[in-house]
This record gives C-alpha cells, sequence and structure tokens, in this order.
C-alpha cells in the first residue's frame, strides 16, 4: 500500500470526533472567522508529532497531497515531516521544501500551522539569503502569508539579527487582524528578551500608533512601571 494511503488510515484511526468539535470551535472556523473551512479529526498534537515520525520518509509529492487536504490535521502533520526532513536535509533538498513551502503558503492556513513552520523552515533557509520574499509576503492580502513573514524572522533573532523584524512590523503597523498584531507584538518582544534597549527605540518611535493588542505584547515582559508608561503614553 502507498505510504500516503497507510498514514490517512492512521489518521482515520485516530479521529476523535468529540475533541473534533472542541478544535473546530477554538480555531474559528465559524462562517466569516478566519478559520471558515477548516475540518479537523480531533487527533492531539502528540499523536501528530508520532505519525510524523512513523511516515519520516514520505516523498514530497505526498506531502504535497496533505498539505492541499482541507483537513488540519493531515496539514499540520504534513509540516511536522516537512521541518525534520528539512533539518537533516542538504542544501540541495532544503531549496525543495522551501520552494514547495512558498508554493503553498495559501494552505498553511491557521495559526498553529504557521507559527510551528516559518521560523523553521522559511526563516531558517533565509538566514543567509536575500529576504526580498518576506517583504512581498508581508504585503499580501493574505492574513497567513503576512503572519508567514513576521513568524519567519523569529531563526534572525535568534541568531540576535533584528533589523528584518523592525521594518516587516513597520509594514504590518496599521493591518487590521487580530492575529497580525498578535504576531508583530511577540516578534518584537522576543527581541526584547534579548535585547531590550534596542526594542525600545522601536517602540519609542512607534507605540503610540501601534494597535493595544500589540502593544500589550511587546511590552508584557517588561516591569511594570515601564509597562504603564508605554500604556498611558507617557514616553
Amino acid at each position: 500500500m502507498p505510504a500516503i494511503n497507510e498514514i490517512k488510515k492512521e489518521f482515520n484511526r485516530l479521529a476523535n470526533k468529540s475533541q473534533a468539535v472542541i478544535l473546530q470551535r477554538f480555531f474559528k472556523t465559524a462562517k466569516g472567522q478566519y478559520g471558515y473551512g477548516d475540518i479537523f479529526l480531533g487527533i492531539k498534537v502528540p499523536a501528530q508529532r508520532q505519525l510524523a515520525k512513523k511516515f519520516f520518509d514520505l516523498k514530497l509529492s505526498e506531502i504535497q497531497q496533505l498539505l492541499n487536504s482541507q483537513i488540519h490535521e493531515h496539514r499540520l502533520t504534513a509540516l511536522f515531516i516537512l521541518i525534520g526532513q528539512y533539518k537533516k536535509s542538504d542544501q540541495k533538498n532544503k531549496q525543495k521544501i522551501f520552494n514547495l513551502y512558498l508554493k503553498d503558503t495559501k494552505k498553511i492556513n491557521n495559526w498553529d500551522l504557521v507559527d510551528l513552520s516559518a521560523p523553521n523552515i522559511v526563516g531558517d533557509f533565509l538566514l543567509d539569503k536575500p529576504r526580498n520574499i518576506l517583504y512581498q509576503l508581508a504585503k499580501s492580502k493574505n492574513l497567513w502569508e503576512k503572519r508567514i513573514a513576521i513568524l519567519s524572522t523569529f531563526a534572525f533573532i535568534r541568531n540576535h539579527e533584528f533589523e528584518d523584524t523592525f521594518k516587516i512590523s513597520e509594514i504590518l503597523l496599521q493591518d487590521e487582524h487580530d492575529l497580525i498584531h498578535k504576531a508583530v507584538g511577540w516578534m518584537l518582544r522576543e527581541v526584547g528578551n534579548r535585547d531590550q534597549n534596542i526594542e525600545e527605540q522601536f517602540l519609542r518611535k512607534y507605540y503610540k500608533e501601534m494597535p493595544r493588542t500589540m502593544l500589550r505584547y511587546a511590552i508584557e515582559k517588561f516591569v511594570e512601571n515601564k509597562r504603564k508608561k508605554y500604556l498611558l503614553g507617557q514616553y
């Protein structure tokens, strides 16, 4: 039996209807919500990680089939497999995985899918390369491509490179979506975890025009007195 059919059988075996109902509510899949149309089987993440290990050798063409699925767990497990393969690949295969990922960004369409994969594939691949693609994604009309753009910079932040995080944050500063506010604030906070002075240089310039959620995320680790000053606009 082809591996793609075997893994789908495993998905069906692990499915849990009551858990699926909970997940569909949690990931906002109702009409008009950001996850509209996403289908859940109700499989918890640790079980999906085990599946990814078991089917680590899935071909890229088969992984793409899973990414094209409407079922959330298919896509998440596909990304677990991709990340695992990416880490063990040479540069040529890393390029193939990177290309596959960018080809399928519209299928990486919920925050857990993005947050897990963007730093570990896109960001990592671009550590020693031009980063123009992130600016294209940041200016996309697609919510998830914008989140991929800012989350990919997490790889740079871990490498103590902050410039792209700040530039992409500027692009996304006036974005209307709460999930972008949270993502940008989170990445700014990660910069601050490594160098709070540099984060504050950015904040002093923009904090008064930032969405409140973005600011709250960005200053979450600040001492209480400093947090209050930012929230009250006293800098």
